[in-house]
């Protein structure tokens, strides 16, 4: 069937997520899925859904008490569909079947990873798989050395491998609760001072978050760099032109994205300890174990959806902070949700060129074009618009919660991040619960892409308007 090849690009991805998310509610909805063998309302198990497909981590329930092995297998497989993408997942089960990818899967393909390249769409493909099973192992692998111990062998390594997914996903999902004190909803808390877990998570959420071209670019870059050091030891004739043809730059989005990522990591752990240096939840830690905390929450707004410690304990910058990095969010083309990295680089590049008074946007040897900016600006709009508006929703309909966890809850899922405030999730009436459904499917899906999927596609006139001026600033 050639039916899906006439819907546009945007469309089909959309479509193609909002299926995933339908499938998932419904196996969520079977008896099987829950621990006390009862049927999960039609309103949660979607939301759970839409959760671990748009890899959020907002919950109605706790999963590790409400979920039994069936349903926990399904939020993992909707986690791993969801964090590599709808597409990417597609064209797997394409490949498997030995089947080649049409013009049309291609360009799908292309737009959801990010790749400029469509004769390079068979070697990310392979890159992503390879990556995603190496860094999910290897995550798995550490993991295992806390988790085995606590738990047992079966389901230590369990545990490592459910926690890995959910981590290098950006997803948020944990199965801690109920297996320390009784407690619900307690995420990581357990392991604050465990340099081990919080590394390791942390790890996989960068990982994750970095964007598939990224890794491609690296990859290359990096074989690039070793190519001489095998030509010396191999000493082939023909070193100097080899090693010519081998040699690699990177991309200037890779440098960007990079760039970008270790400055607000950088940033915002200096930022954290600053601010919750006299909170007194931290006043047992010493200097190292606070640095630990900080890192890991510099980290994991962005957007895992991970806790160590009550968040409701936050000072008011910690949680200012925390609110930013989840609008934020990580890497376009990559498991993670949010503005973008990408989106808010081209921003400030963009603003710095203005304050220099240079008309076009350069960046090293490069330069940008003004309508990536005119995108860039046109996305940030809609993602503060839309928090705003969904923020005003919800306060109406739940007048009895603070402001700040509305906030808090809004921007969490939009940006698919999945840190809530005071467990207000489970608390959301049902009007509220479909607002955050929405936000969770806009934030993974994308807003240009949702926006375009649901506008009517119009031939751009060729009539240009008279110039004329409106003052701002």
């Amino acid at each position: 069937m050639k039916w899906f090849s006439r819907l546009s690009i945007s469309k089909f991805l959309a479509l193609g997520f909002l299926l995933l998310i339908l499938a998932g509610a419904l196996l969520l909805m079977l008896p099987a899925a829950s621990e006390s063998g009862r049927s999960t309302p039609f309103l949660d198990a979607l939301f759970t859904s839409t959760s671990a497909t748009c890899v959020t981590g907002l919950v109605r329930y706790d999963t590790a008490t409400h979920w039994s092995l069936f349903g926990e297998l399904v939020i993992l497989l909707l986690i791993q569909i969801g964090g590599l993408g709808f597409m990417a997942f597609v064209s797997f089960l394409i490949e498997l079947l030995r089947k080649k990818l049409g013009l049309y899967e291609r360009r799908v393909l292309m737009q959801s990873t990010g790749e400029k390249n469509a004769a390079n769409l068979h070697r990310l493909l392979r890159r992503i798989l390879i990556g995603t099973a190496f860094f999910e192992g290897l995550g798995a692998l550490l993991l295992s050395f806390r988790f085995i111990p606590r738990f047992g062998f079966l389901r230590g390594v369990y545990y490592a491998v459910w926690h890995a997914v959910s981590a290098f996903c950006n997803a948020g999902f944990d199965l801690m609760g109920g297996k320390f004190d009784g407690g619900l909803f307690v995420s990581f808390t357990p392991f604050a001072t465990d340099p081990l877990v919080t590394l390791t998570l942390s790890f996989l959420i960068l990982t994750g978050g970095l964007g598939f071209c990224v890794w491609s670019d690296l990859w290359d870059y990096a074989k690039s760099r070793l190519a001489p050091l095998l030509f010396r030891i191999q000493k082939r004739q023909d070193r100097a032109a080899g090693e010519q043809k081998l040699r690699v730059s990177l991309s200037l989005h890779t440098k960007v994205i990079l760039s970008f990522n270790a400055f607000l990591l950088l940033v915002s752990t200096l930022l954290f300890l600053f601010f919750e240096r006299n909170n007194p939840t931290y006043a047992d830690y010493g200097f190292f174990v606070l640095l630990l905390v900080s890192f890991f929450y510099a980290v994991t707004p962005r957007t895992a959806g991970f806790n160590t410690t009550a968040l409701s304990s936050l000072s008011a910058g910690g949680f200012f902070l925390t609110v930013i990095l989840m609008f934020i969010g990580g890497s376009s083309g990559s498991t993670a949700g949010g503005l973008k990295v990408g989106t808010l680089a081209v921003i400030l590049l963009g603003m710095a060129a203005v304050f220099r008074g240079e008309r076009d946007i350069r960046v090293g040897k490069r330069r940008i074009g003004s309508l990536l900016l005119h995108q860039a600006l046109a996305v940030f709009a809609s993602y503060l618009l839309v928090s705003i508006a969904a923020t005003l929703v919800v306060c109406g309909f739940e007048p009895h919660l603070p402001f700040p966890d509305i906030l808090f809850e809004v921007v969490s899922a939009l940006g698919t991040v999945g840190l809530s405030l005071s467990s207000a999730t489970p608390a959301l009436s049902a009007p509220s619960a479909l607002v955050l459904i929405l936000l969770m499917y806009a934030g993974r899906v994308g807003i240009l892409t949702l926006v375009l999927a649901l506008g009517k596609k119009k031939t751009a006139s060729t009539v240009r308007r008279p110039l004329d001026t409106i003052l701002i600033g």
